[in-house]
């Protein structure tokens, strides 16, 4: 792990039903961020917003990388996921 800290790809769910994919290195903090506008320009009209699904990477680069690769499926294929791990 870099500096010991662990790394998210993480989905939120919009109060408009949207979703919004993301990654981080402190999940908690992000979401917070997000719920007060701070968190990206997407996401600041569209509070409040819910964690719906994240996975943990040892390294910042895996993180973006499976960002990149959500961002790429479909709704459907998005849904899908937040299905199987079920916050």
């Amino acid at each position: 792990m870099e500096n010991g800290e662990s790394n998210y790809a993480y989905l939120l769910r919009c109060a408009d039903g949207s979703l919004y994919c993301g990654w981080t290195n402190c999940l908690e903090e992000r979401l917070r961020a997000h719920n007060e506008g701070r968190g990206a320009r997407y996401t600041r009209g569209r509070r409040p917003v819910k964690l719906v699904y994240y996975e943990e990477f040892a390294t910042r680069r895996e993180a973006m990388r499976r960002e990149c690769a959500i961002k790429k499926l479909s709704r459907e294929e998005k849904l899908r996921l937040i299905k199987s791990k079920d916050l």
